[in-house]
């Protein structure tokens, strides 16, 4: 399973219910993706954890920023 990295203005689009979702599916992968490491397994994409980490802050920094915008 490969989740698709977004974009800040993508992740901006969706509603707080879909970025809870992505955060899911991406902590999934993360870990999917450690686990391999971990057991000695050649990664196919050296990056991608990287990634992940990186669009997983994304997501919670434009949610925290959305409910200060409500409050």
């Amino acid at each position: 399973m490969t989740v698709a990295i977004l974009r800040a203005d993508e992740i901006r689009e969706l509603n707080y219910e879909e970025m809870e979702e992505k955060l899911k599916e991406l902590h999934q992968e993360l870990f999917s993706e450690r686990s391999k490491k971990a057991a000695g397994g050649a990664p196919e994409n050296p990056g991608r954890i990287q990634e992940i980490k990186r669009t997983i802050a994304r997501i919670h920094t434009i949610m925290t920023e959305t409910s200060m915008e409500g409050s």
